[in-house]
């Protein structure tokens, strides 16, 4: 469903930033709360600018400031019951301290991805020049805060070895405290600023003239469920285009100083990407990689080849390169035809003896035909693109796809090729979610979102999610290798949404949950049951928002609210629980669920980010006061 706004489409209505954050505040709910979720929090990120008074700028839904939003589920004492409590809280990234309370600043210091996908070389050239001067001017007296790192730290959320971590691909991870999201400091893969030091080695990015640059480090970082390992990308501008890096959880010396057992791999190259690339996310089985070069470039030097920095080539391959977990050397390439893939469902890998012993690495993930989507969630027509090879053309979809890849043995003159590569189903699948203990093995069900049109949205509208969808991969899957459906533009199951809806198959593959009508989710999150009996015995938390609470410029009032539903996984259909919030929760991007255990067991540390009063804000030097002026003009 499509619903038409006034202005700027995410810059409006629910996608609109708010301008209020609350500490933990005690909510209303309606139906029964599980025992499961006692303890734990749930906390959501994505981007809202904080600098927001240029409304007619270019603005993409992946820009803004980072801003997480959480729901405690606090343990009631003895017999009192679970309450939850609301909380949203802005990361405090140098880029939010240096533009918080600087009126100077009428629109966001990074330029926007809208910018870089479609503005000439001349805006282009002086959108940079902009953050340049903007980023020196931080480092003068006078400046709120030195914008050190560019990253808004507004893309995803996870935890890993002791610490809660926000991140997004233009920076490392920042660390934040549960359950009051405070900001912590920069993890470099060794430890958070603000906490007690153990080790002055250098972590993510090294002491290089391209540590800065190298530091890049993906939006979904993936963490082992069994080894607890951090297994990350950094993809960069320059030769060889990706870095990777392992992060092993530490553990305390029997000394009590410093810690053993810890010995992480960082920025290793990955050998054979073919130019800079909009990397967002990769495989991680039990153990080997998948990293996607696909025709997706993020290269400055396209302004001077008279391309926008972001650009998709039609006409070019998708290449998915596989290698074993700690020998990115050993990496073997398959190449397909062209695609776009943000995110990636799961990824696992089989040994089979018969006819030959033979490793074979699966995929599944959210596999797009174009690059639309990223224009339309800037409020962009997509460029007529050049003609691409008929064995290419595909129509407009974003599904979630199976891919297979049989590893060549050592000494083999064989080249690599996918076996398979086809559609698991139909509907439009996109931010998959599931259970984090089947993770990087062969599991049976993945959880999504999906609307009823697809995700690259028409011009001055905004897509939204009305149908949030369950899909036995493990069936789907066998039913294609046993009656394969063409290569690359097949698919197992073809029925469309409403086909799907009008099933009364209990053992039906595919599974939906739709949406009132007037209301819209967001991603998913699975949470399992303490003792569950099946792999998706559990709950999928989300936001929700209706949007009969909008007036007629298409805008939400100040006494707008939003709810969190938790929803029964297995049958995706009874509302548990409906959590009543206190305001509104924009429509973000990625979540995840915090475990009582997991929020016991946080790291120390000596102090959190804080923004600087006005009153220690030097304004009255000559320095101050010459950079105030530059920054008025430049703002």
């Amino acid at each position: 469903m499509e619903e038409q706004i006034q202005g700027h489409p995410y810059l409006s209505g629910n996608f609109a930033p708010i301008k209020k954050t609350r500490q933990l505040t005690q909510c209303t709910h309606v139906g029964h709360i599980p025992e499961d979720l006692a303890g734990g929090q749930y906390v959501r990120n994505g981007g809202n600018p904080i600098t927001n008074d240029d409304l007619g700028r270019d603005a993409h839904w992946f820009d803004g400031d980072g801003m997480l939003t959480g729901v405690l589920f606090r343990r009631g004492d003895k017999n009192k019951a679970i309450s939850p409590e609301f909380i949203n809280q802005y990361i405090l990234t140098d880029v939010y301290l240096n533009a918080k309370g600087n009126r100077n600043l009428k629109r966001p210091l990074l330029p926007s991805i809208t910018t870089l996908v479609s503005a000439s070389l001349l805006n282009m050239i002086m959108a940079v020049l902009r953050t340049l001067i903007l980023v020196f001017l931080s480092m003068l007296p006078g400046s709120r805060k030195a914008v050190k790192k560019i990253s808004v730290a507004n893309t995803g959320v996870l935890y890993h070895d002791g610490r809660a971590l926000a991140t997004c691909e233009s920076g490392p991870p920042m660390r934040f405290q549960l359950p009051g999201l405070e900001t912590v400091g920069w993890y470099n893969g060794r430890r958070a600023e603000n906490e007690p030091s153990w080790n002055n080695k250098a972590g993510f990015g090294g002491d290089g003239q391209m540590g800065f640059m190298k530091d890049w480090t993906t939006g979904h970082p993936r963490v082992d469920p069994v080894t607890k390992e951090f297994i990350s990308f950094h993809s960069v501008f320059v030769r060889p285009f990706v870095y990777y890096s392992i992060v092993p959880p530490a553990r305390p010396s029997a000394k009590g100083i410093g810690e053993d057992g810890y010995v992480p791999m960082f920025d290793i190259p990955i050998p054979g990407v073919s130019s800079p690339k909009m990397m967002h996310d990769f495989g991680v089985s039990a153990r080997h990689t998948v990293i996607m070069d696909l025709p997706l470039s993020l290269n400055p030097m396209n302004s001077f080849r008279g391309r926008p920095v972001v650009s998709y080539d039609p006409t070019g391959r998708s290449r998915f390169g596989i290698f074993p977990r700690y020998e990115p050397r050993k990496i073997q390439w398959f190449t397909t035809n062209p695609c776009v893939i943000f995110h990636t469902a799961n990824c696992w890998e089989t040994v089979s003896m018969e006819p030959e012993a033979e490793t074979c690495v699966h995929l599944l993930a959210c596999r797009l035909t174009s690059a639309s989507m990223v224009y339309s969630a800037g409020a962009l027509t997509p460029p007529t693109p050049k003609p691409a090879p008929p064995e290419y053309a595909e129509e407009e979809q974003c599904r979630l796809y199976y891919y297979s890849f049989p590893l060549i043995r050592k000494g083999s003159d064989k080249t690599p090729i996918i076996r398979n590569q086809w559609a698991l189903s139909a509907i439009p699948f996109e931010f998959p979610t599931m259970s984090p203990s089947y993770a990087m093995k062969a599991a049976r069900y993945m959880y999504g979102c999906s609307t009823g049109t697809t995700y690259s949205a028409a011009l001055g509208r905004a897509a939204k999610i009305n149908y949030l969808a369950k899909i036995d991969a493990a069936t789907l899957v066998a039913r294609g290798i046993s009656h394969p459906p063409q290569h690359i533009k097949g698919c197992v199951d073809a029925r469309d949404l409403d086909e799907v809806m009008q099933g009364v198959d209990d053992d039906d593959p595919i599974k939906l949950f739709k949406m009132p009508e007037g209301w819209f989710a967001q991603e998913p999150r699975f949470v399992q049951r303490a003792h569950a009996e099946t792999e998706d015995d559990g709950w999928l938390l989300t936001y929700v928002f209706d949007e009969s609470q909008l007036d007629d410029d298409g805008e939400c009032g100040d006494g707008a609210v939003s709810e969190l539903w938790v929803i029964d996984a297995r049958n995706m259909t009874d509302i548990v629980t409906r959590v009543k919030l206190p305001q509104r929760v924009p429509y973000g991007l990625h979540g995840t669920w915090f475990s009582e255990d997991e929020i016991a067991g946080q790291r120390p540390f000596d102090s959190v980010r804080r923004e600087l009063p006005k009153a220690e804000v030097d304004t009255s030097s000559y320095i101050s006061i010459v950079r105030d002026m530059v920054e008025k003009w430049v703002g």
